[in-house]
Protein backbone atom coordinates (compact mmCIF):
# COMPACT_ATOMS: atom_id res chain seq x y z
CA UNK A 1 0.00 0.00 0.00
CA UNK A 2 1.14 3.56 -0.55
CA UNK A 3 2.23 5.41 2.55
CA UNK A 4 0.54 8.74 3.32
CA UNK A 5 2.18 11.31 5.54
CA UNK A 6 2.60 10.15 9.13
CA UNK A 7 -0.39 10.26 11.42
CA UNK A 8 -0.28 12.49 14.49
CA UNK A 9 2.38 11.17 16.80
CA UNK A 10 1.66 9.08 19.84
CA UNK A 11 2.55 10.64 23.18
CA UNK A 12 6.29 9.96 23.19
CA UNK A 13 8.22 9.52 26.42
CA UNK A 14 10.29 12.41 27.63
CA UNK A 15 13.59 10.52 28.09
CA UNK A 16 15.54 10.82 24.82
CA UNK A 17 17.86 8.04 26.01
CA UNK A 18 15.09 5.43 25.62
CA UNK A 19 15.21 3.11 22.61
CA UNK A 20 12.71 0.75 21.03
CA UNK A 21 13.58 -2.47 19.25
CA UNK A 22 11.03 -4.22 17.04
CA UNK A 23 11.96 -7.91 16.89
CA UNK A 24 10.82 -10.44 14.33
CA UNK A 25 11.60 -14.13 14.04
CA UNK A 26 14.27 -14.07 11.35
CA UNK A 27 15.13 -14.90 7.77
CA UNK A 28 18.03 -16.16 5.65
CA UNK A 29 20.34 -13.50 4.24
CA UNK A 30 19.92 -14.86 0.72
CA UNK A 31 17.70 -17.39 -1.12
CA UNK A 32 20.51 -19.93 -1.29
CA UNK A 33 20.96 -23.35 0.35
CA UNK A 34 24.00 -22.17 2.33
CA UNK A 35 22.21 -19.11 3.72
CA UNK A 36 19.11 -21.15 4.53
CA UNK A 37 21.27 -23.73 6.29
CA UNK A 38 22.88 -21.08 8.52
CA UNK A 39 19.50 -19.63 9.40
CA UNK A 40 17.75 -22.93 10.06
CA UNK A 41 20.67 -24.22 12.12
CA UNK A 42 20.39 -21.27 14.48
CA UNK A 43 16.59 -21.32 14.55
CA UNK A 44 16.15 -25.06 15.05
CA UNK A 45 18.95 -25.23 17.64
CA UNK A 46 16.97 -23.06 20.05
CA UNK A 47 15.58 -25.25 22.85
CA UNK A 48 12.50 -23.03 22.88
CA UNK A 49 11.76 -24.17 19.32
CA UNK A 50 12.82 -27.82 19.54
CA UNK A 51 12.98 -29.08 23.11
CA UNK A 52 14.79 -32.37 22.41
CA UNK A 53 18.15 -32.77 24.19
CA UNK A 54 20.92 -31.42 21.93
CA UNK A 55 22.84 -34.73 22.03
CA UNK A 56 19.79 -36.38 20.45
CA UNK A 57 18.56 -33.55 18.24
CA UNK A 58 21.75 -32.10 16.74
CA UNK A 59 22.79 -35.25 14.82
CA UNK A 60 19.25 -35.47 13.40
CA UNK A 61 19.19 -31.77 12.55
CA UNK A 62 22.61 -31.69 10.90
CA UNK A 63 22.52 -35.15 9.34
CA UNK A 64 18.94 -35.36 8.08
CA UNK A 65 16.77 -32.26 8.50
CA UNK A 66 19.09 -29.63 7.03
CA UNK A 67 20.35 -31.69 4.07
CA UNK A 68 16.78 -32.55 3.12
CA UNK A 69 15.25 -29.10 3.60
CA UNK A 70 17.77 -26.42 2.66
CA UNK A 71 17.70 -26.70 -1.12
CA UNK A 72 13.92 -26.94 -1.24
CA UNK A 73 13.38 -24.07 1.19
CA UNK A 74 15.90 -21.90 -0.69
CA UNK A 75 13.89 -22.40 -3.89
CA UNK A 76 10.73 -21.29 -2.11
CA UNK A 77 12.46 -18.16 -0.83
CA UNK A 78 13.71 -17.41 -4.34
CA UNK A 79 10.09 -17.29 -5.56
CA UNK A 80 9.19 -14.45 -3.18
CA UNK A 81 12.54 -12.65 -2.72
CA UNK A 82 12.41 -8.86 -3.03
CA UNK A 83 14.98 -6.32 -4.18
CA UNK A 84 15.80 -5.34 -0.61
CA UNK A 85 15.93 -8.88 0.76
CA UNK A 86 13.35 -11.33 2.05
CA UNK A 87 9.81 -9.94 2.49
CA UNK A 88 10.03 -10.42 6.25
CA UNK A 89 13.14 -8.26 6.45
CA UNK A 90 11.94 -5.62 3.99
CA UNK A 91 8.57 -5.19 5.68
CA UNK A 92 9.97 -5.31 9.22
CA UNK A 93 12.46 -2.59 8.31
CA UNK A 94 9.70 -0.49 6.75
CA UNK A 95 7.45 -0.96 9.77
CA UNK A 96 10.22 0.19 12.13
CA UNK A 97 10.71 3.29 9.98
CA UNK A 98 6.99 4.10 10.07
CA UNK A 99 6.85 3.63 13.85
CA UNK A 100 9.88 5.91 14.24
CA UNK A 101 8.09 8.64 12.28
CA UNK A 102 5.34 8.55 14.87
CA UNK A 103 7.72 8.74 17.84
CA UNK A 104 10.07 11.64 17.10
CA UNK A 105 13.08 11.91 19.36
CA UNK A 106 12.98 8.21 20.22
CA UNK A 107 15.41 5.72 18.74
CA UNK A 108 13.53 2.94 16.94
CA UNK A 109 15.39 0.00 15.42
CA UNK A 110 14.60 -3.52 14.28
CA UNK A 111 16.24 -6.89 14.88
CA UNK A 112 15.77 -10.60 14.29
CA UNK A 113 15.79 -13.31 16.92
CA UNK A 114 17.60 -15.55 14.43
CA UNK A 115 19.80 -14.30 11.61
CA UNK A 116 20.59 -10.64 10.98
CA UNK A 117 20.30 -7.97 12.18
CA UNK A 118 20.95 -9.95 15.35
CA UNK A 119 18.95 -9.16 18.48
CA UNK A 120 22.08 -9.56 20.62
CA UNK A 121 24.12 -7.24 18.39
CA UNK A 122 21.39 -4.61 18.18
CA UNK A 123 21.04 -4.47 21.96
CA UNK A 124 24.82 -4.04 22.21
CA UNK A 125 24.77 -1.32 19.56
CA UNK A 126 21.99 0.63 21.26
CA UNK A 127 23.86 0.53 24.56
CA UNK A 128 27.06 1.71 22.87
CA UNK A 129 25.15 4.60 21.31
CA UNK A 130 23.94 5.78 24.71
CA UNK A 131 20.61 4.09 25.25
CA UNK A 132 19.88 3.77 28.95
CA UNK A 133 17.04 1.30 28.55
CA UNK A 134 15.38 -0.53 25.66
CA UNK A 135 11.77 -1.48 25.13
CA UNK A 136 11.68 -4.66 23.05
CA UNK A 137 8.51 -5.25 21.05
CA UNK A 138 8.41 -8.80 19.63
CA UNK A 139 6.28 -8.73 16.48
CA UNK A 140 4.26 -11.69 17.75
CA UNK A 141 0.79 -10.42 18.68
CA UNK A 142 0.08 -13.68 20.53
CA UNK A 143 2.45 -14.88 23.26
CA UNK A 144 4.07 -18.30 23.08
CA UNK A 145 6.92 -19.95 24.92
CA UNK A 146 8.23 -20.94 21.46
CA UNK A 147 8.59 -17.32 20.31
CA UNK A 148 8.23 -14.48 22.82
CA UNK A 149 9.92 -16.42 25.61
CA UNK A 150 12.97 -16.89 23.41
CA UNK A 151 13.20 -13.11 23.01
CA UNK A 152 12.89 -12.87 26.80
CA UNK A 153 15.85 -15.22 27.13
CA UNK A 154 18.09 -12.90 25.11
CA UNK A 155 16.76 -9.72 26.71
CA UNK A 156 17.48 -11.12 30.15
CA UNK A 157 21.18 -11.34 29.30
CA UNK A 158 21.46 -7.75 28.03
CA UNK A 159 23.88 -5.33 29.66
CA UNK A 160 21.23 -2.64 30.16
CA UNK A 161 17.62 -2.52 31.38
CA UNK A 162 15.26 -4.18 28.87
CA UNK A 163 11.50 -4.50 29.05
CA UNK A 164 9.81 -6.98 26.69
CA UNK A 165 6.20 -6.48 25.59
CA UNK A 166 4.63 -9.89 26.13
CA UNK A 167 1.72 -9.71 23.69
CA UNK A 168 -0.85 -7.40 22.11
CA UNK A 169 -3.36 -9.97 20.89
CA UNK A 170 -6.47 -7.92 21.75
CA UNK A 171 -4.96 -4.43 21.68
CA UNK A 172 -7.74 -2.18 20.36
CA UNK A 173 -5.55 -0.34 17.85
CA UNK A 174 -4.09 -3.53 16.45
CA UNK A 175 -7.49 -5.24 16.25
CA UNK A 176 -8.91 -2.27 14.33
CA UNK A 177 -5.92 -2.25 11.96
CA UNK A 178 -6.50 -5.93 11.10
CA UNK A 179 -10.24 -5.36 10.68
CA UNK A 180 -9.59 -2.32 8.47
CA UNK A 181 -7.33 -4.38 6.19
CA UNK A 182 -10.11 -6.93 5.74
CA UNK A 183 -12.71 -4.24 5.05
CA UNK A 184 -10.39 -2.71 2.45
CA UNK A 185 -10.08 -6.06 0.67
CA UNK A 186 -13.86 -6.44 0.66
CA UNK A 187 -14.25 -3.01 -0.90
CA UNK A 188 -12.11 -4.11 -3.85
CA UNK A 189 -13.89 -7.42 -4.34
CA UNK A 190 -16.95 -8.90 -2.63
CA UNK A 191 -16.19 -11.08 0.37
CA UNK A 192 -15.75 -14.80 -0.05
CA UNK A 193 -18.09 -17.44 1.30
CA UNK A 194 -15.80 -17.98 4.28
CA UNK A 195 -13.32 -15.82 6.20
CA UNK A 196 -10.54 -18.02 7.50
CA UNK A 197 -7.97 -16.94 10.11
CA UNK A 198 -4.78 -18.98 9.77
CA UNK A 199 -2.18 -18.83 12.56
CA UNK A 200 1.21 -20.51 12.76
CA UNK A 201 0.83 -23.78 14.61
CA UNK A 202 2.79 -25.13 17.57
CA UNK A 203 2.87 -28.66 19.02
CA UNK A 204 -0.24 -29.58 21.00
CA UNK A 205 1.95 -30.75 23.91
CA UNK A 206 3.24 -27.17 24.33
CA UNK A 207 -0.30 -25.88 24.86
CA UNK A 208 -1.11 -28.84 27.09
CA UNK A 209 1.84 -27.75 29.26
CA UNK A 210 0.25 -24.32 29.80
CA UNK A 211 1.25 -22.18 26.81
CA UNK A 212 -1.49 -19.52 26.28
CA UNK A 213 -0.93 -19.23 22.52
CA UNK A 214 -4.01 -21.13 21.33
CA UNK A 215 -6.32 -19.20 23.65
CA UNK A 216 -4.82 -15.89 22.52
CA UNK A 217 -5.26 -16.83 18.86
CA UNK A 218 -8.93 -17.50 19.55
CA UNK A 219 -9.29 -14.23 21.42
CA UNK A 220 -7.66 -12.31 18.55
CA UNK A 221 -9.97 -13.97 16.03
CA UNK A 222 -13.08 -13.17 18.03
CA UNK A 223 -11.99 -9.57 18.59
CA UNK A 224 -11.39 -8.96 14.88
CA UNK A 225 -14.66 -10.66 13.95
CA UNK A 226 -16.56 -8.43 16.36
CA UNK A 227 -14.84 -5.34 14.95
CA UNK A 228 -16.13 -6.47 11.55
CA UNK A 229 -19.62 -7.11 12.91
CA UNK A 230 -19.41 -10.83 12.13
CA UNK A 231 -20.97 -13.55 14.27
CA UNK A 232 -18.62 -16.11 15.78
CA UNK A 233 -19.93 -18.77 13.39
CA UNK A 234 -19.11 -16.55 10.42
CA UNK A 235 -15.36 -17.17 10.78
CA UNK A 236 -12.97 -20.10 10.87
CA UNK A 237 -9.75 -20.50 12.87
CA UNK A 238 -7.01 -22.85 11.67
CA UNK A 239 -3.29 -23.50 12.20
CA UNK A 240 -0.60 -23.86 9.54
CA UNK A 241 3.10 -24.68 9.09
CA UNK A 242 3.30 -27.85 11.16
CA UNK A 243 6.64 -29.65 11.19
CA UNK A 244 7.42 -33.24 12.09
CA UNK A 245 5.08 -36.08 12.93
CA UNK A 246 3.69 -35.13 16.32
CA UNK A 247 0.25 -33.63 16.83
CA UNK A 248 0.08 -29.85 16.40
CA UNK A 249 -2.77 -27.44 17.06
CA UNK A 250 -5.86 -28.21 15.01
CA UNK A 251 -7.76 -27.76 12.78
CA UNK A 252 -4.94 -27.74 10.24
CA UNK A 253 -5.16 -25.09 7.54
CA UNK A 254 -4.33 -27.43 4.66
CA UNK A 255 -6.86 -30.05 5.76
CA UNK A 256 -9.48 -27.31 6.05
CA UNK A 257 -8.72 -26.18 2.49
CA UNK A 258 -9.38 -29.67 1.21
CA UNK A 259 -12.59 -30.01 3.20
CA UNK A 260 -13.94 -26.63 2.09
CA UNK A 261 -13.26 -27.35 -1.56
CA UNK A 262 -14.83 -30.77 -1.37
CA UNK A 263 -17.90 -29.34 0.41
CA UNK A 264 -18.68 -27.03 -2.51
CA UNK A 265 -17.26 -23.75 -1.21
CA UNK A 266 -15.89 -21.81 -4.20
CA UNK A 267 -14.47 -18.58 -2.76
CA UNK A 268 -12.67 -18.02 0.52
CA UNK A 269 -10.74 -15.15 2.10
CA UNK A 270 -7.72 -15.94 4.26
CA UNK A 271 -6.03 -13.61 6.74
CA UNK A 272 -2.99 -14.41 8.91
CA UNK A 273 -3.05 -12.00 11.89
CA UNK A 274 -0.46 -13.94 13.85
CA UNK A 275 2.16 -12.64 11.40
CA UNK A 276 2.96 -8.94 11.70
CA UNK A 277 4.46 -8.84 8.20
CA UNK A 278 4.34 -11.06 5.16
CA UNK A 279 6.89 -13.85 4.89
CA UNK A 280 7.43 -17.31 3.43
CA UNK A 281 4.57 -18.77 5.47
CA UNK A 282 2.02 -16.29 4.14
CA UNK A 283 3.19 -15.45 0.61
CA UNK A 284 4.21 -18.95 -0.38
CA UNK A 285 2.45 -21.38 1.96
CA UNK A 286 -0.95 -19.66 2.02
CA UNK A 287 -1.18 -17.54 -1.13
CA UNK A 288 0.39 -20.18 -3.40
CA UNK A 289 0.41 -23.69 -1.89
CA UNK A 290 -2.91 -23.58 -0.07
CA UNK A 291 -4.60 -21.71 -2.92
CA UNK A 292 -3.55 -24.51 -5.27
CA UNK A 293 -4.71 -27.14 -2.77
CA UNK A 294 -8.11 -25.43 -2.50
CA UNK A 295 -8.51 -25.45 -6.29
CA UNK A 296 -7.42 -29.08 -6.58
CA UNK A 297 -10.29 -30.06 -4.28
CA UNK A 298 -13.05 -28.15 -6.02
CA UNK A 299 -12.63 -24.56 -4.88
CA UNK A 300 -12.11 -21.69 -7.27
CA UNK A 301 -10.58 -18.64 -5.57
CA UNK A 302 -8.53 -18.23 -2.40
CA UNK A 303 -7.97 -14.55 -1.77
CA UNK A 304 -5.10 -13.98 0.62
CA UNK A 305 -5.48 -10.68 2.52
CA UNK A 306 -1.93 -9.40 3.15
CA UNK A 307 -0.43 -8.85 6.58
CA UNK A 308 -0.42 -5.33 7.97
CA UNK A 309 3.25 -4.85 7.00
CA UNK A 310 4.16 -1.13 7.12
CA UNK A 311 0.55 0.02 6.75
CA UNK A 312 -0.12 3.35 8.50
CA UNK A 313 -2.77 1.81 10.76
CA UNK A 314 -0.29 -0.83 11.88
CA UNK A 315 2.38 1.76 12.63
CA UNK A 316 -0.16 3.89 14.50
CA UNK A 317 -1.20 0.95 16.68
CA UNK A 318 2.35 -0.11 17.53
CA UNK A 319 3.52 3.47 18.20
CA UNK A 320 0.64 3.95 20.63
CA UNK A 321 1.47 0.62 22.28
CA UNK A 322 5.13 1.61 22.63
CA UNK A 323 4.23 4.97 24.15
CA UNK A 324 1.95 3.32 26.74
CA UNK A 325 4.56 0.72 27.66
CA UNK A 326 7.27 3.35 28.14
CA UNK A 327 5.01 5.53 30.26
CA UNK A 328 4.23 2.53 32.49
CA UNK A 329 7.91 1.58 32.83
CA UNK A 330 8.93 2.98 36.18
CA UNK A 331 12.25 2.17 37.90
CA UNK A 332 10.50 -0.54 39.93
CA UNK A 333 8.86 -2.35 36.98
CA UNK A 334 10.33 -4.63 34.33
Amino acid sequence: MSQPSPAPTAHPPTDAHDAVLLVNLGTPEAPTPDAVRRYLLEFLSDRRVVSLPPLLWQPILRGAVLPLRCKRVAALYADIWMEGGSPLLVYTRGLAERVAERLPGLRVAHAMRYGTPSLVRELERLKAEGARRVLVLPLYPQYSTTTTASVDDVAGRAALPVRVVQDYHVDAGWVEAVAASIRAAWQVQPRGERLLFSFHGIPQRVVDAGDPYQAQCRASTVAVARALGLPDDGIMLTFQSRFGREKWLQPYTDATMRALGESGVKRIDVVCPGFAVDCLETLEEIALQNAELFREHGGETLRYIPCLNADPGHADALAALVARELQQWTPDTH
